[in-house]
């Protein structure tokens, strides 16, 4: 049966049909144990941190709650990306693996309301957990009295709402484009280990041997959503940029400081939502079984 029939709607269209589903999802992952693992590794990260003291450590002017953020950050470009991938994967190939779709369509849910609510709600389970860790950090810092940098917290919020956007769309798009739950999972530690494996060191290597213009190879490096997460990380530490070397000077003289943590959150969201729309198109054209 061909999802591109006429959808069914609820009694109240496309925004409850998104709530519903986005509820369920949300349900049903908090009771799965990929999210409690997933909670204890973000939890746990930030009670190491202050367990081991790196509040009080000093690293290039850096102390007190910013020197933890700025670990933690580090931390979850790492773990993010990949947790969000598997985790995602799952969600339309399993789906079909299970025979879900074969009562899709009897029930009044739209199918734009069913894709885009299991986006939004998995969303919100995913950022949730990150977003608790780091808040739980500034709230004992406010305790403990140590001084909490505000702007940078805000500004990392926004950073790992992105990201985590980022990838989820990305998910969606190859958990449509998968016909099982394992070619998914292998297809999204692909994209993960080829974004990893896509930063400085094989720019800098394709640069060298074909001769690139530095401008070429920072857009190229720019097109990658962790290495510019990764970019505007080390802007909130280092306004100039110094551990980029030279290609520091492109990117400053292209967007500003600003202007480039404004393009390290619109473009990753643009990104994630461009997949997630192209997915949700091969989505409605292709076969339900």
């Amino acid at each position: 049966m061909s999802a591109s029939q006429p959808e069914k709607r609820g009694d109240g269209g496309l925004p409850r049909d998104l709530w519903l589903v986005a509820k369920l999802d949300a349900i049903e992952s908090l009771r799965a144990r990929w999210f409690g693992v997933y909670t204890l590794v973000f939890g746990g990260t930030v009670a190491l941190l202050f367990t081991f003291s790196i509040t009080e450590s000093r690293i290039l002017g850096f102390m007190g709650l910013s020197r933890l953020l700025v670990t933690y950050i580090q931390i979850c470009m790492a773990i993010l990306p990949i947790f969000v991938l598997i985790s995602t994967v799952r969600s339309v190939a399993g789906d079909r693996e299970a025979g879900v779709f074969e009562y899709l369509l009897s029930l009044p849910v739209t199918l734009g309301g069913w894709f885009w609510g299991k986006l939004l709600g998995r969303f919100v389970v995913i950022f949730l957990p990150v977003f608790l860790a780091m808040a739980a950090g500034a709230g004992w810092a406010v305790l403990q009295e140590i001084p909490v940098p505000w702007k940078i917290f805000g500004v990392y919020t926004a950073l790992l709402a992105a990201l985590a956007w980022c990838f989820l769309g990305v998910g969606m798009l190859i958990s449509t484009l998968a016909r099982s739950t394992d070619v998914a999972q292998g297809a999204a530690f692909v994209v993960w280990l080829f974004l990893v494996l896509f930063l400085d060191l094989i720019l800098l290597g394709v640069m060298i041997q074909e001769k690139l213009p530095a401008e070429m190879a920072v857009s190229i490096s720019l097109a990658n959503p962790l290495q510019v997460f990764r970019t505007a990380a080390m802007m909130l530490f280092d306004p100039n940029l110094v551990l980029l070397g030279p290609s520091a000077f492109v990117i400053l003289d292209a967007f500003g400081n600003f202007g480039y943590l404004v393009w390290s959150v619109a473009y990753p969201v643009a990104l994630g939502t461009f997949c997630a729309a192209l997915g949700f198109a091969i989505f409605r054209r292709g076969d339900l079984p």
